[in-house]
């Protein structure tokens, strides 16, 4: 009867051992395969991309290099060497935008642009920052990085923001600098 208890102890301990074994760490193996499906679908330098709605051009990017990842879940866009886009408001007015990186979420439609943003606007206004974000459904910025504006009205830096793209719904948060308030008269005092 201890023959056969043992054979059976090392049958379970040769049977345990093998399944160690084959469960061994493959993380090495699986981090490769991952590596491999976060490869780009597409990689493209000197790219032109012009965006039109209704037959009319809303705007024109420009980049060194384009990586296309939409062939993952998350589905984006990465401009790693920077990116300019010249944008026209409704009357066909040029805005542009330039950025040291840029990438955007597909699905969501933000844009993320990072290092050294510089915003100019059609009438001389100027938004720097490290980063800001553009959505593009709703055409709305906004940043929690310190940033600078100026204009002809206007000369601040302030730590946040929150803004419609004409800057005419405007939230910051702690302002340092200059801003020029017109007093309108009451028309009620005027008789």
């Amino acid at each position: 009867m201890n023959a056969q208890y043992f054979k059976k102890i090392r049958g379970l301990l040769f049977s345990t051992a093998t399944l160690f074994y084959a469960c061994a760490d493959n993380s090495q193996a699986l981090m490769e395969l991952n590596a491999d499906l976060q490869e780009p679908l597409g990689t493209a330098s000197n790219i032109r991309m012009v965006y039109t709605d209704s037959l009319k051009i809303q705007a024109i990017l420009t980049a060194p290099k384009h990586l296309d990842f939409t062939n993952l879940s998350f589905k984006y866009a990465e401009f790693p060497k920077g990116l300019k886009v010249i944008f026209f408001d409704d009357q066909q007015r040029e805005n542009e935008v330039v950025a040291d990186y840029g990438i955007l979420y597909n699905d969501t439609r933000i844009i993320d642009l990072k290092g050294n943003v510089k915003l100019k606007s059609h009438e001389g206004a100027i938004l720097t920052t490290s980063q800001l974000f553009w959505d593009a459904e709703s055409e709305w910025l906004f940043t929690e990085k310190p940033f600078t504006f100026e204009d002809k009205d206007y000369n601040f830096e302030a730590l946040r923001l929150d803004t419609n793209k004409e800057f005419t719904k405007f939230q910051t948060g702690s302002l340092i600098g200059t801003i020029t308030v017109s007093e309108a008269t009451d028309s009620l005092e005027q008789k």
